[in-house]
């Protein structure tokens, strides 16, 4: 049976609770939603598992903040001794636009500290990442503002599809593999 770790990267606490760094939870949140299961607190986050078509997800909150994601990723991949090719890290991304979705099997952490973490502690970038676009519409040296802040009203009202849509995104990663998601759903 083929395991899958889910990792959405965010941070803890109410104060960032819908806010744009935490797309991760709420993308999985989505995703197990969907389902009968619920997450529930476990070593170094919050963890639901569920059976999609004969392939187990393990979908993984961080509880270590943004900045010390790697050591909760690597832990699970360890514990559930999931192959490295079987992660996804689903995160933020101020280069894309507003809901625009991007799945990379590779590649640097583009400015991120979750992905720069995950990378420093997994020491290699060879893992797939699945980002949501948050744009940058933010004023010189208001970034940490931006990517802290809540959703605009145009975003709140659009982000069930984006949410939906990225669901089935990492369905189709677990389901039909990286290359035919990504042509089915990069750039979406």
């Amino acid at each position: 049976m083929k395991k899958f770790l889910i990792a959405g990267l965010g941070n803890i606490g109410a104060e960032y609770a819908g806010t744009r760094h935490n797309i991760g939870f709420q993308i999985l949140d989505q995703l197990v939603g969907e389902g009968t299961v619920v997450f529930q607190p476990d070593r170094l986050g919050d963890v639901a598992q569920f059976r999609l078509k004969g392939r187990t997800l393990i979908c993984l909150k961080p509880a270590t903040y943004m900045n010390r994601s790697g050591k909760a990723v690597r832990y699970w991949l360890e514990r559930e001794k999931i192959p490295l090719q079987n992660l996804l890290v689903v995160t933020d991304d101020l280069n894309l636009p507003f809901g625009t979705l991007r799945l990379k099997t590779k590649g640097s952490d583009g400015g991120h500290n979750g992905l720069k973490d995950i990378q420093e502690v997994l020491g290699t970038t060879m893992y797939s990442r699945f980002r949501f676009g948050i744009g940058s519409d933010y004023a010189s040296g208001g970034q940490v503002d931006y990517v802290l802040g809540k959703w605009s009203e145009t975003e709140r009202n659009t982000m069930p599809e984006r949410l939906q849509r990225s669901a089935e995104a990492i369905r189709s990663f677990v389901l039909a593999g990286t290359s035919i998601t990504m042509n089915t759903f990069n750039g979406t």
